[in-house]
């Protein structure tokens, strides 16, 4: 029988993950109260300017997300999300007073908005990242679909009451509700205590070398790889919207700042309502059909928003459109998240929010010149081929499934016993695995060994290779190179997964029988003096007289560290 799917709203039972859920819709009240009164402040300039606001807000995430990540992976989130609310407090402040002043000019708005966005792109992946340890596994999808429900009930709520403002009482108003917003999520951060088992483990990990190690564990993730592809192929035709409704409100459909709110709410609660039918589309749908049908739905309110100029078809349009948009971006964020292992979940966040976001700040401008050039109509009827595109797509590059990177680590590996003790900075390491292969599994082993290959790099490997010995046709000879005995032990400890495990014991069941893999972990020879084998007299504390040297397990044979036997030496 299958696994019963969970409620909409199951993630709102834990605690913290409700009291963070509801701060947060305060705070993405403000935002949306803040983009209004900044994209309305500019509304009477060109059209590239409006929609750089996007820009603003969107171009930090792609200079920073991945260090941004880093900081996540390497130190308590919690204490990174509040430098994150306690930064854009001040920013939002310093905003509010210059609106006061009549001291804001575009590029001043347009700067203090970029700042902000510095802020969300150091936010970005620590929230998502923390995502897993509020809720169950089984409740991600959920708890993605709650965070887009969050930021759309603050777009049914948030343009609105700012267009009203604006017109009201001034931009100032909306400025100044935005920064007091952010001291909600910093009263629940505040009152949280992260358990200490979720801590990171990688403090020892210089940040080039963090950054790194996160990008090759995407670049070897194919799972992960492909919730990228479909994201690409989503955010430049999505974005044509909002970046180019408020042109639509003002310049087709004749509408003031208090009508642009309206419809940026009529979006808000068609994805609202979205999240109530997701478990329902999901199970009738499934991750794909969600994808190409969200695109599908999204492309026909482009092609509305181009064609019509009167509000309410504009508004029926819009509301379909919302629905489409939270289950694309739920359906987006929880694969991915679901395809990442601890160790490296805010780094592969981060890349995941620099495709997301950086897609965004990247189209916003060209919208802008297409419309100044080509006029509106054409511009979102581009959006909407793109759309459609991206939704024919779908057959051709669907999701994979997790098996290929899952979360679930496997500390199955003990530590390799050395005649010395390496420094955790002493490296490059050279682990050398010699297996002997029937002749009739030659072809099954190579191409098993493809997903071993990934696993390896994916955990730290810089280089990989398997050759055939010449000599001797049955013995095959894997080599890897990892940076330094630190990151060799992170891979052993810290960052192979039960799927690892899977890739690794599907090789060795092609294995000749009575024979096990031979592992020797060599240093560079130039980093500093050769070390030979001890006597017994002189063997360290702690390590097993039974421990040869390369040479003398070449003569004798040698199991595998993984067996718990391996051998190692300085050549």
């Amino acid at each position: 029988m299958s696994a019963p799917h969970p409620s909409a709203w199951a993630p709102l039972a834990a605690r913290v993950f409700r009291a963070l859920w509801i701060a947060q819709l305060v705070s993405n009240t403000g935002s949306w109260m803040q983009t209004v009164g900044a994209q309305w402040l500019l509304v009477g300039h060109s059209a590239s300017l409006v929609t750089l606001v996007q820009t603003a807000s969107s171009l930090p995430v792609v200079l920073l997300a991945l260090p941004s990540g880093v900081l996540a992976d390497r130190y308590d989130r919690r204490g990174v999300l509040l430098a994150a609310q306690f930064a854009m407090l001040t920013v939002s402040a310093v905003l509010t007073v210059l609106a006061f002043q009549d001291a804001l000019t575009p590029c001043l708005l347009l700067a203090l908005t970029f700042l902000l966005g510095c802020g969300t792109a150091l936010m970005g992946p620590a929230w998502q990242a923390v995502q897993p340890e509020l809720v169950a596994r089984e409740q991600l999808g959920q708890a993605a679909a709650l965070g887009a429900v969050n930021m759309n009930l603050a777009r049914a709520v948030g343009p609105a009451l700012g267009g009203l403002v604006v017109a009201a009482a001034g931009a100032g108003w909306v400025f100044a509700f935005n920064a007091l917003s952010y001291l909600g999520i910093a009263a629940v951060l505040l009152l949280w205590r992260r358990p200490a088992t979720t801590r990171s483990t990688v403090r020892g990990e210089g940040m080039l070398a963090a950054v790194q190690a996160g990008r090759r564990y995407v670049r070897h993730a194919p799972a992960v790889r492909r919730v990228l592809l479909r994201t690409v192929l989503f955010i430049p035709g999505g974005g044509a919207l909002w970046s180019l409704l408020p042109l639509v409100a003002g310049r087709s459909l004749g509408l003031g700042s208090g009508g642009y709110g309206l419809l940026l709410g009529v979006v808000g609660v068609g994805a609202v309502g979205g999240a109530f039918a997701l478990p329902a589309l999901r199970r009738v749908l499934g991750p794909n059909g969600i994808l190409a049908a969200g695109a599908a739905v999204f492309a026909a309110a482009l092609v509305v928003l181009a064609t019509v100029r009167t509000p309410w078809p504009a508004a029926a349009a819009l509301l379909p459109a919302g629905l489409a948009w939270i289950g694309v971006l739920s359906t987006l964020n929880a694969a991915v998240q679901q395809r990442l292992p601890g160790w490296v979940r805010a780094r592969g966040l981060a890349v995941y929010l620099v495709v997301f976001q950086g897609g965004q700040a990247l189209t916003a401008p060209v919208w802008g010149v297409l419309a100044d050039r080509l006029g509106l109509t054409a511009s979102l009827l581009t959006g909407a081929a793109l759309l459609v595109a991206g939704a024919l797509s779908v057959r051709r590059w669907p999701l994979l499934a997790t098996d290929e990177a899952g979360p679930v680590l496997s500390d199955h590996w003990p530590a390799p016993p050395l005649v010395f003790e390496p420094g955790p900075a002493d490296g490059p390491v050279l682990v050398s695995v010699t297996y002997r292969v029937a002749p009739a599994d030659r072809t099954a082993f190579t191409e098993a060994m493809r997903r071993v290959a990934r696993s390896r790099r994916r955990t730290g490997a810089l280089t990989w290779g398997l050759y055939q010995d010449g000599g001797a046709p049955d013995r095959f000879v894997e080599n890897y190179l990892i940076a330094s005995w630190s990151e060799h032990l992170a891979q052993h400890h810290a960052r192979l997964t039960a799927t690892d495990r899977r890739f690794e014991e599907a090789a060795r069941r092609l294995l000749a029988p009575g024979t096990a893999p031979e592992v020797t972990h060599a240093f560079d020879a130039a980093a500093g003096p050769v070390v030979t084998a001890r006597t017994p007299d002189e063997e360290p504390a702690g390590v097993p007289a039974a421990v040869r040297t390369a040479p003398e397990a070449a003569r004798t044979g040698g199991a595998s560290p993984e067996d718990g036997t391996g051998t190692g030496a300085r050549p």
